[in-house]
């Protein structure tokens, strides 16, 4: 299998496609992409079919002008399972891809078997003051520069570090890499809309916690790096005691990027999850009665 392209509503979006069996559907974070799980997929896609796309606006994927906000990305993914001819997956979701998968899970829970969440966004409105000053009107030409710099900056220090024999650590190296993405134009429009669909100038605009107690239903995994200096931990703990069936598993000495920094760790987490926790069958009822009463 490995990477291919599919069309969507005319847009091109790219994704790697691993293993057979339950299908797991991995959503990468804000400015990333599908290569952010090259270090865990080969060991989910042992006994799974793992799917892991670069969202509208990042990686190889097309770049439309149009709708950036979660609800959009969420339907690009439901369209994208059913494409591919699986009516059902786990949702795997880091970072921004954490909030995409929640709004997947609640806008279509009969595609959704199970939600592992990994230093996701939408559980609190803290986040890092870099994302909130990126997200300001007028910050095109700050982002701009950060892009066209870190683009320079990389041309120069990436061989003489590889020459030196230093290591550098993989959270901040990816971080770099997605600055230099923001070089190129239209991703640096896709990157800000999609930035400020869900971050404002206090912190993040999109909290799921009116909507947790629907995960009565979902089973639920919660991975977190208790050092993560993007979205605090404290994020991760309270999400747990919000969600009925929620599992936290904190990885210590792990910062934002634990697919990166801990993949290992994460692999094994998700296979005891999704093994020991049966899919969610949704009762439509069941569902109804939950919306009606918010408990």
């Amino acid at each position: 299998m490995g990477v291919e392209v599919l069309t969507l509503h005319g847009h091109a979006v790219s994704f790697r496609r691993e293993g057979e069996g339950p299908v797991l559907l991995l959503i990468h974070g804000i400015a990333g992409c599908k290569e952010n799980w090259d270090e865990v997929i080969p060991g989910l896609a042992e006994g799974c079919t793992v799917i892991a796309p670069d969202l509208p606006g990042h990686g190889a994927s097309g770049r439309p002008a149009g709708d950036y906000s979660l609800g959009a990305m969420a339907a690009t993914m439901r369209d994208l399972l059913l494409a591919l001819g699986h009516e059902r997956a786990t949702l795997v979701g880091h970072s921004l891809g954490g909030g995409i998968a929640m709004q997947f899970s609640y806008l279509f829970p009969e595609h959704t078997e199970r939600l592992v969440l990994v230093s996701s966004g939408g559980l609190g409105k803290t986040v890092n003051p870099l994302l909130r000053s990126a997200a300001l009107p007028g910050s095109e030409l700050v982002v701009s520069g950060i892009g066209h710099g870190a683009r320079a900056v990389g041309a120069v220090l990436g061989p003489a570090v590889r020459f030196s024999g230093l290591s550098v650590q993989p959270d901040l190296a990816e971080i770099g890499r997605g600055m230099t993405r923001l070089a190129d134009a239209e991703t640096r429009a896709a990157f800000l809309s999609t930035l400020r669909a869900v971050v404002g100038p206090v912190g993040q605009r999109v909290f799921a916690g009116d909507k947790l107690y629907l995960a009565a239903e979902m089973p639920t995994l919660i991975v977190w790096g208790d050092r993560d200096p993007i979205i605090p931990v404290g994020h991760a703990r309270r999400a747990h005691a919000a969600m009925p069936r929620s599992e936290l598993v904190l990885l210590e000495g792990v910062g934002h990027m634990p697919l990166l920094e801990a993949p290992g760790a994460l692999v094994e987490a998700i296979q005891r999850f999704v093994a020991g926790r049966p899919p969610s069958d949704i009762d439509p009822e069941r569902w109804r009665a939950l919306l009606r009463d918010g408990a």
